[in-house]
Formats: C-alpha cells, structure tokens, sequence
C-alpha cells in the first residue's frame, strides 16, 4: 500500500453492535468502497474482518509499537470503567487487559479519535440509571467532559474526540467524518461544544419533517398512530434535538417521526435517562422541552395564535392514521 493511504482501526467496547449495522446501510456500492475510494484501509473490524485471535492482538500491538501508524481510530460503544475503575467488567479477550486500558493507549497513538454514536461519545444507554457498570464516553460522562481519556485529551494531530453522535447515527454522518478525516477536510472550528461535526449537528432532526404542516397549525396527535405532530403530547424532541434526520433519511426513506415515533434526541448526552419517551413533560399543562432557538413567550404566542388558525382539514388528518381530508381551494 502506499503511504498516502490511512490507516482505520474500529474497536467495540460496550456496544449493541448498532452503530456498525447502521454502517452496513452506507451506498449502494457499500462502505468498503467508499473506504478504498477515499484512501482508508481498514486494519480491523470486530465484525467484518477476517483476522482473529493472535492476529488481531498482533495488529494491536503492532500499533501500540509505533510500528504500524494509526491515523483514525473509532470506538463503537461506552466505556466500562468499573469495578472500582479497573475497568475489568470489559476485557480484550485473550488477554487480562481492560477495554479501558486499551483505548487510552491506542488513543494516544491516533492521529484522530472518533465515537461512533453516543454510547462512545457521552454513555449512552449502558450509562443510564443506576449504571452498575460506570460506563461513560470517551471524551464525555453524559454532558460533563472527561470521560475515560481525561477533559485534556488531544490526538496527535490536535482534536478532541469527534462524536458521531446518535443512537444509531446515520451511516452517512459516519462515512462522511472518516471521509472529512482521510482528506483533512476535518478542523476543532467544524465542531460543536459536544465534538460533533457541525455538517449534521448544525441541523435540528425537526428541519423536513413530514409532519410540519402540523407543528405549524399546532395540530396535535394523541396517540402514536396518528398523523399530527408528536410534541405536544407524545415527548417529540425533534424542535430540540441536532441532527439531519428529516433530511436525509435511513435505508432511502426513514426517520423516526416519518414511521410515526417521536424523536428522543438520541445524539444529545442524557437521552437515556427520560422517564417516559411516548410523553410530554408538562407543568401547568405547558410543554417543558421547547424550540432551542425560540424564547418561551413568543412560542406561546405564536402556539395560540397557529391553534385558532388551524384550518379544519389539518385539525381532522392530525387526529387520523391516514388523510381524510385532502386540500381544496377555499370558497
């Protein structure tokens, strides 16, 4: 291989596997390609690459040497730092090392480090209550920055860990990060505060809804098998939650609020700890998550004025599992 080639090596620590299935999901011609087209070799894969056993710790190794370079390493998964911090609830196998301690050695390594999804950029659901197993994100413990490589981590070439946040995230904010990676198109000012690339985190999962018509009039559906919109009463955070997941959606026509399910902010630190995410968190009646960027009196305002607008077409599909109302020219 040339040199001009990088080098990618993909871990899962405490992992459902999700992230790497939603990877699978990536262009027609399949990620590998887009891989080989963009000049990244893939050392190793958990789940798709041949090697194992002695082999794979060779590769490891290998790397922890200096002897093979390491330019991205993604890690799938939260990090299990307990027992007492040992890490041990999550060793490599074939060895007595932690999981633990082999991020922290092969993250020193890499010219950049990146989470793939939210259990590795924040915790994600290993991390929610009572979480026996302390499990945290590489660069972040929920929204507190740390996590198992320090606040003060930096790669060798200059960046925190990049959070491809998202439970799963789409295969194309994966894809495109790696790409961004492999071409230095990738810099600390094309991040939010939580590490995420902004081409998808400067987006809201509300932006191309299907169900905006809705929102607009504030059309309310009750249960989840009706059309209107989810804020209101069944816990949508899609007005609050960063991602491009109405704009380009899952598998050539997915999302959650497209198959009727409310988005749960699953690329925010802390999305596991709802209590309820078929529901509305009121007080006095009045919703408690609201529009990130819109100040609470006008949204009431505004709220009140779309309702006693709504014209009677909207109100009537909003309460439905299908439209029984189609649009007409008004008299």
């Amino acid at each position: 291989m040339s040199q001009a080639w990088k080098n990618l090596l993909w871990l899962q620590a405490g992992s459902c596997g999700g992230c790497t299935m939603s990877m699978l999901e990536q262009g027609a011609s399949g990620w590998f390609a887009e891989l080989k087209n963009f000049g990244v070799r893939l050392l190793w894969h958990p789940s798709v690459s041949e090697e194992s056993g002695v082999e794979v710790l060779t590769i490891l190794d290998r790397i922890e040497r200096g002897e093979t370079q390491l330019d991205i390493f993604c890690v799938e998964g939260s990090i299990l730092r307990g027992p007492n911090g040992s890490g041990k609830f999550n060793r490599l196998s074939g060895t007595s090392r932690s999981f633990l301690d082999v991020t922290r050695s092969l993250a020193t390594r890499a010219d950049f480090c990146v989470a793939v999804g939210t259990c590795a950029a924040f915790g994600g659901v290993p991390a929610g209550e009572p979480d026996p197993t302390d499990a945290c994100g590489l660069h972040y413990d929920g929204g507190e920055s740390g996590g198992a490589l320090g606040r003060d981590y930096r790669s060798q070439k200059g960046l925190p860990v990049i959070n491809v946040a998202g439970c799963a995230p789409h295969p194309g904010w994966i894809i495109e990060t790696i790409q961004a990676l492999a071409t230095g198109d990738l810099a600390a000012e094309d991040l939010d505060a939580f590490g995420r690339p902004a081409f998808f985190a400067a987006h809201l999962a509300h932006h191309g809804c299907s169900r905006n018509e809705f929102y607009e009039f504030k059309a309310s559906a009750r249960v989840l098998s009706e059309r209107g919109c989810l804020m209101e009463h069944l816990g949508c955070k899609a007005t609050q939650a960063v991602g491009d997941c109405n704009q380009r959606a899952w598998n050539g026509g997915g999302s959650c609020t497209h198959g009727g399910f409310a988005c749960i902010s699953c690329t925010a630190p802390g999305f596991e700890d709802a209590r309820n995410f078929h529901a509305t968190p009121k007080i006095a009646g009045l919703p408690v998550g609201l529009p990130l960027d819109m100040p609470k009196a006008w949204f009431m305002t505004l709220a009140a004025l779309s309702k006693s607008a709504t014209p009677e077409r909207v109100r009537k599909n909003a309460e439905a599992d299908r439209i029984v109302e189609n649009p007409r020219r008004g008299k």
